[in-house]
């Protein structure tokens, strides 16, 4: 006689890593992205770039702010932080990430007071009520030759925030969806998507400028076209059987119909703004960023919490729908919100369109734009 065993019940499970972590990931990568995209302008002496590093800057230093927050959110309690550096562990990439996130938070915005040292220095000699603090923010002098090594070493520090959140993520061998080595590289290709995403919307909202919006464009098109690229590498190793683990990522949400929603929906994310990209280079910087914002934040959340919700063993989905209170959306909007807070407050009180190439040590200076009062 032939035995049937139809599993009805499956485990329910709470998500480990909730919403913020999804925020953290997603706003660290594309700091450290936009800040590598200011490098060019300010460190490699690219005079053409500097529109696009001022925008890139502006990114790195808020977005660089807003993460850490939201990463000791996840940890539900500061002191779990600390516990990183009294017990740490040589073999822990999480353990690492304690040392490298407060050492590129702080080179970075070592490396943007060094840029705008000088504006600062001529804001405070302006006679009105906030030269004071222009003068304190110089700290008396108006020289930033150390801008480019500063900038120099929060490159590095960026890239080793790209490799420790992806490793991290990736050592985890009991999810599949996760243990790819495409994910680390799939975490540095949409976090410049996410960047670029947003310095297309503030170029609306800021500058309007046509051929900067085209530049950004343009480079945008080329971000969505590698993660494009790396979306069809990992789906070929995997339906084609020539890699077992890609192959298992693949078969544990395979079966399920939302899956197929979401890969069309990623798949549309991605072509949707590289044909306005390259079709309509101006003027669609409004809708090409959003689009781009959109698809860096989906990405994380289908890795994070989608990836959650595939059962290990079980039947069906566990429950990944975001929760409504401080851990979930209003984590979310309130992350977002603080943000934007800070947007706001980086273009009212710092002098980030007069930001120029630094000095090379002997009083010589790059460039400037006329100074002007907030």
């Amino acid at each position: 006689m032939d035995v049937q065993i139809h599993e009805l019940v499956g485990a329910v499970h709470e998500a480990a890593w909730l919403p913020w972590a999804v925020q953290y990931f997603f706003l660290i990568a594309m700091s450290v992205t936009a800040l590598l995209m200011s490098l060019p302008g300010f460190v490699f002496g690219r005079e053409a770039a500097l529109p696009k590093a001022r925008l890139a800057l502006m990114v790195a230093v808020t977005t660089g702010i807003t993460a850490p927050i939201a990463l000791l959110a996840d940890l539900h309690q500061p002191g779990r932080f600390w516990e990183f550096f009294v017990y740490t562990h040589k073999t822990s990439w999480m353990a690492w990430g304690a040392w490298v996130v407060p050492s590129y938070v702080g080179l970075l915005i070592l490396f943007a007071w060094a840029i705008h040292r000088p504006a600062f220095y001529r804001w405070g000699q302006q006679d009105w009520r906030f030269a004071w603090l222009f003068r304190l923010l110089s700290l008396g002098g108006e020289a930033n030759w150390f801008a480019r090594p500063l900038g120099m070493a929060a490159g590095v520090a960026a890239l080793a925030i790209l490799v420790y959140t992806g490793m991290e993520v990736t050592i985890v061998r009991a999810r599949p969806l996760w243990n790819t080595p495409f994910l680390p590289l799939q975490f540095a290709a949409t976090g410049f998507v996410g960047a670029l995403g947003a310095m297309l919307v503030l170029e609306r909202v800021l500058s309007r400028d046509g051929a900067l919006e085209a530049r950004l464009n343009r480079n945008l098109a080329a971000a969505l076209a590698v993660v494009g690229a790396l979306g069809l590498a990992w789906f070929a190793l995997a339906s084609s059987g020539l890699s077992p683990r890609h192959a298992e990522a693949l078969a544990s949400v395979a079966g399920f119909p939302v899956w197929q929603k979401i890969a069309t929906w990623g798949a549309l994310s991605i072509a949707v703004p590289f044909v306005l990209a390259l079709v309509l280079p101006r003027n669609s910087g409004w809708v090409t960023g959003l689009i781009a914002i959109h698809a860096a934040w989906m990405f994380r959340w289908t890795v994070f919490m989608g990836g959650q919700a595939v059962p290990k063993v079980g039947s069906g989905l566990y429950d990944a729908l975001m929760p409504t209170g401080i851990a979930g959306l209003m984590g979310v909007i309130g992350t977002f919100g603080l943000w934007l807070f800070l947007i706001i407050a980086y273009t009212t009180f710092i002098p980030w369109a007069e930001a120029g190439q630094p000095d090379d040590g002997r009083g010589a200076k790059a460039p400037g734009h006329p100074v002007r009062s907030v």
